[in-house]
Parts: C-alpha cells; sequence; structure tokens
C-alpha cells in the first residue's frame, strides 16, 4: 500500500501537466472529512492517506505520496438537499434564514449564492418547505463550509467560484416529494 500523508490544497502551483498526467480518485463527503482512509487511485493503486487530525480532504486537492507520485482529488457525486428561494416570491433572506435555523442544528452545509446544499435529512426538508424554499434532491459533489476554524471551499477557489455547475437535477421528473406550502409548483 502507497502512503499519501501530503495534500496541496487546490493543487496550487502545480503546472497543469502534472496535474493532466497524476493518478486521480474520487471519494465522497464522508471519507475525504477523515485524517485516515483507504481508497484505490484511477491507476489501480491502494492508497493509505493519512493528513493531521482535523484536516480535510477537498475536491481539486492533490496527494502526495511518498513515492513522490501525485493523486488528484474530485468530490464524488452523492446524494444531496438542494433549498433555494422560490423563484416567483423568494429572497437572499430566506437562504440566510435556512442556514441560520441550519447552523443551529450543526448541519454540514454547503453555501453558494443561490443555494444551499447538505446531505438528505427529509425532516430539514419539511423543516425548509414549511419555511417556503424550494427543497429539492439531487446527486452532487458535496464541499460543505470549513467552519470557523477551517478553510472554505470559497476561500480556497478564490471569488468568482462556483460550484453549481456541479448540481445534476431535473426539475421536471418525479423526485418523490412535494414542494410544500409556498412553492408547490414546478420550476423550469
Amino acid at each position: 500500500m502507497l502512503i499519501a500523508n501530503k495534500l496541496i490544497p487546490a493543487g496550487s502551483g502545480l503546472a497543469p501537466a502534472l496535474l493532466r498526467r497524476a493518478a486521480m480518485i474520487e471519494i465522497d463527503w464522508d471519507t475525504r472529512q477523515k485524517s485516515r482512509f483507504v481508497a484505490a487511485d484511477s491507476h489501480g493503486r491502494d492508497l493509505g492517506v493519512f493528513m493531521a487530525r482535523g484536516q480535510v480532504v477537498r475536491g481539486g486537492d492533490v496527494l502526495v505520496c511518498e513515492d513522490g507520485s501525485l493523486v488528484a482529488v474530485k468530490a464524488k457525486a452523492q446524494p444531496v438537499m438542494v433549498i433555494t428561494a422560490c423563484p416567483d416570491h423568494g429572497s437572499a433572506l430566506d437562504l440566510l434564514r435556512a442556514a441560520y435555523h441550519l447552523g443551529n442544528r450543526h448541519v454540514p452545509l454547503e453555501v453558494t449564492p443561490t443555494r444551499l446544499q447538505f446531505e438528505p435529512d427529509h425532516v430539514l426538508g419539511d423543516m425548509l418547505r414549511r419555511m417556503g424554499l424550494h427543497v429539492d434532491e439531487a446527486v452532487a459533489p458535496f464541499e460543505p463550509e470549513g467552519g470557523a476554524y477551517g478553510a472554505t471551499p470559497a476561500a480556497r477557489h478564490g471569488p468568482g467560484h462556483d460550484h453549481g455547475e456541479h448540481v445534476d437535477h431535473d426539475h421536471n421528473r418525479d423526485h418523490g416529494h412535494v414542494h410544500g406550502r409556498g412553492c408547490d409548483h414546478d420550476h423550469p
């Protein structure tokens, strides 16, 4: 087993040619937040990843193995709930209120200017629907905020980076739930 115990955040400073040749691992949030885990890379090698306690591996990071090889990390798409303000009557304030309530419950939360994303929890989804928000289920990479003491995805990617292009969902399919009070219609 090859050991990876160094991390280059967002591959900062690496030449694009090095990144193109790097092996890749695609792992979900539950694994990436652990300081120790095992994964197989795209070259078929078993990796033992040993990070400092509390260090989180993010999509876009690059692991450095003991033999000097590089392994690019991709955030694996996983089930998430996507919360947006209803387009016909919602506002950014609605999302701020939702973030406040989810934060009070210590829910790992991805925050963008237009939506919130968290791991599926139907009780929280129902609460947000009652608040008049649009709740959708999707399969997408998940990069929650790092908290007051950790780097946030936005800070690491720089201004203007939007994870919105990652969301893979279709508002016109039957996704098994009712949007609830105030947002009970289909959106384009």
